[in-house]
Order: C-alpha cells, then sequence, then structure tokens
C-alpha cells in the first residue's frame, strides 16, 4: 500500500445508509445497535501498547520487525501487510506479507489452543512488495506483488510445500484477492488509479495453475449492473491488463477484497470508498463513500485492508486516518472499533480473525518509528459479537 494522508476526524455510529447504499443486501444479521453508536461502544484511554480499545478488549504485541518472535528463533520479517489465519488442529496460523522491494514475500506465526506462540517461519522469499493478498477455502494464502508486473503467488501456511507462482492469474499490479467458493472464481484488486476490479475463473477448483483472467464491465456511474468480459493477454505486455478491455470499469486505486454471502466488497483508497457486489443479482453499489458525510467529518479515511466477521461486521483498515480499524455493521453503522497511538507515520494491515472468531490480528506497518523496520504485529481478544 502506498502512504497517503488523511486528517478528518473520526464520527461514530453514521449510518452507511447515507453513503449511497445498503451494506448487506438481502441477508439477517445481528439485532441493530443503538443509534448513533457501535456495538461495543467508546473507545477507552490507550492501553501499555499504545491501542485504544472498548470496554473488555485487550491486546498484546505478537512480534516486532527484525526481532525474533517470542518463543522461536525467527525474526519477524519488515513492513508487515496483508494477513490471514488457518486453523491449524486445536490451534491456528497466522501468515502475514512483507511489503518490501525484492525481498519482500510472507511469513507465518503458530500458535496452540491456548493463543501461545509456538512456532514461526518464513513462507515465502525474494518476491517484490507482497501487499495484500487471500486466503484460499482450501488453506493456502494467495500472497500479491504490488508492482506493475506484479504475480500471485501460492503459498503454504504450513511451510512444507514450495510457494508457485500463478502466472495465469495475470501480471498487474496486485492488491487483494478473495476466493467465492460459489462462483469457484478468486477476485482480484489492482492499486492504480486507473485499476480494474477482476476475477480469475481457474480451469479446476482448487488449482490455480490454468484459467481464465476477467475483467468487470459497467459504465461510469457508481451503481448498476455489470458483466465479464475476458482479459486476452493477462501477461500484460505490452499492453497492461487494464486497458485490454473496453468497457473495462475504472476503480480509483483497489485495496482490500471480502468475499461473503454471495457479495464481495473491495476498498478503493483514491476516493475512499467501500464497494459492493452483488453477485447473485448482477448489480454493483457504494457500501460507503466518505464525500457523502455532512461536513466532511467522515468515521473512516484511507480505507485499506478489510476483513468480515461471523456477526456480518466488516472490519476496514485505515492508511492514514486516525490509525483506525473501523466497523460498518450489518445495520449500517460507521464506528472505529480500535486506534493506534503514537504512531500516526504508518498504516494498519493485514486484519484478520482466528478461526473461532475470538482474536483480531493486524500489523502497524512501521510503527512509531515510521520505518518498514518498525513493524509491530498485535492480537487483540475480547467479547467479539456472534
Amino acid at each position: 500500500m502506498e502512504r497517503r494522508s488523511f486528517l478528518r476526524g473520526a464520527v461514530i455510529g453514521t449510518s452507511a445508509a447515507a453513503f449511497g447504499g445498503s451494506l448487506w443486501s438481502g441477508a439477517a444479521h445481528a439485532a441493530p445497535a443503538q443509534p448513533g453508536a457501535g456495538p461495543y461502544g467508546a473507545l477507552g484511554a490507550a492501553d501499555a501498547n499504545g491501542i485504544l480499545l472498548p470496554a473488555g478488549f485487550s491486546s498484546r504485541v505478537i512480534a516486532r520487525s527484525g526481532q525474533t518472535v517470542a518463543g522461536t528463533s525467527y525474526k519477524w520479517h519488515n513492513a508487515p501487510d496483508g494477513g490471514a489465519c488457518f486453523a491449524d488442529g486445536t490451534g491456528w496460523i497466522y501468515v502475514s506479507n512483507s511489503e518490501i522491494s525484492s525481498t519482500g514475500g510472507a511469513s507465518a506465526v503458530k500458535f496452540d489452543s491456548s493463543g501461545a506462540v509456538t512456532n514461526a517461519y518464513r513462507i515465502l522469499s525474494n518476491t517484490n512488495r507482497n501487499c495484500a493478498g487471500g486466503k484460499t477455502p482450501w488453506n493456502t494464502w494467495l500472497s500479491c506483488e504490488e508492482v506493475d508486473t506484479g504475480y500471485v503467488y501460492e503459498t503454504d501456511p504450513w511451510g512444507v510445500n514450495a510457494a508457485t507462482r500463478r502466472a495465469a492469474m495475470g501480471r498487474f499490479n496486485h492488491e487483494a484477492a478473495a476466493a467465492d467458493p460459489v462462483r469457484r472464481v478468486i477476485y482480484l484488486t489492482e492499486d492504480k488509479s486507473d485499476g480494474r476490479f477482476y476475477r480469475f475463473v481457474p480451469s479446476t477448483w482448487g488449482n490455480l495453475s490454468s484459467g481464465t483472467l476477467q475483467v468487470l464491465i459497467a459504465g461510469s456511474a457508481t451503481s448498476g449492473s455489470f458483466s465479464w468480459a475476458n482479459v486476452p493477454d493477462p501477461d500484460g505486455s505490452p499492453t497492461a491488463t487494464r486497458y485490454q478491455v473496453s468497457g473495462a470499469k475504472v476503480f480509483n486505486g483497489g485495496e482490500g477484497c471480502h468475499y461473503a454471502d454471495d457479495t464481495v466488497w473491495f476498498t478503493t483508497k483514491g476516493d475512499n470508498r467501500v464497494w459492493q457486489v452483488n453477485l447473485a443479482a448482477g448489480t454493483y453499489e457504494l457500501a460507503y463513500d466518505d464525500s457523502l458525510v455532512p461536513g466532511g467529518a467522515a468515521p473512516l479515511t484511507g480505507v485499506d485492508n478489510v476483513t468480515g466477521a461471523a456477526s456480518g461486521d466488516l472490519y476496514v483498515a485505515e492508511d492514514g486516518g486516525n490509525m483506525e480499524i473501523c466497523l460498518i455493521t450489518p445495520d449500517d453503522v460507521v464506528t472505529p472499533f480500535l486506534r493506534i497511538s503514537g504512531q500516526s507515520g504508518s498504516e494498519i494491515t493485514g486484519p484478520a480473525f482466528s478461526p473461532d472468531g475470538s482474536r483480531l490480528y493486524f500489523s502497524s506497518q512501521r510503527g512509531t518509528t515510521g520505518s518498514s523496520s518498525g513493524g509491530i504485529t498485535y492480537e487483540v481478544t475480547g467479547p467479539f459479537r456472534a
């Protein structure tokens, strides 16, 4: 993710319905929160780690860039970015990308059933600016290179099988990926100011070695119907993939991407929007747009990585802004869930829940130093709603 600066503050409890669309079309979710407040209430004072959390929640530091992960001999990578969790027997694994040029890659931390760290190790090495990515239903991690000729690498969270370059998924400025097991496709965002939104249709579901790269076709409006068209040359040479298909819809700086319940959400940092693609209906719309918030007091600025919880809540990390992870609830409330203090030169990356939903992992990419060597990876526990 490229660094951006946002100065607007946060307002708790602004309705997403006022931002141009209903967030969760046609789905039944948890009872709505009280008007003007999120489900967890206001943020408290900063804790010992400098994190402001609602009552009942606590944080701990899991790893720091360049330092040995506690209980292991492995030094954590610089510039931690996109991440995901994988079940591992009674424990779990958190994987994290490294957004470093030429020596990026990804690492993993193993936890036992109590949450204690038992191991840490590399799962991908010597790749370029591994930014975000996505988890597959067959329990691999797709690590995406954020460079103009970037690849997607399929990696093994257990570190047993060698990482594999998936050239058929296209060469472009990759950001995030989200798997749709219903349509058996992988959605892909592109981090360019004139980026596109793609999907990869594997020849065989569960095998990403071959398939068809497609791009979303739609008009210039912020809502409407869409279709898909094949990208003639996924290699992107000599013509970049985003310029190959007439009518491909432009998105301003694609970032995080998340799939659930026949819907895929993705963020665009250039215009600070969250987009909602209603796959069953074949329509798209805005779920959030900070420019439509009255008075310019948007609750969420610097939209970036995104993940979802079993409750239906969407968690959106900020690149800049107030260094917050904001919550968008199924009943259309947008509110800060946490804030990191004293790290204005950083960004929040890699939000992901443990398999049981009781722990949230994320990183501050540059920590208190503002340098890629200052990254910090955290865990938050507390009464997350089911």
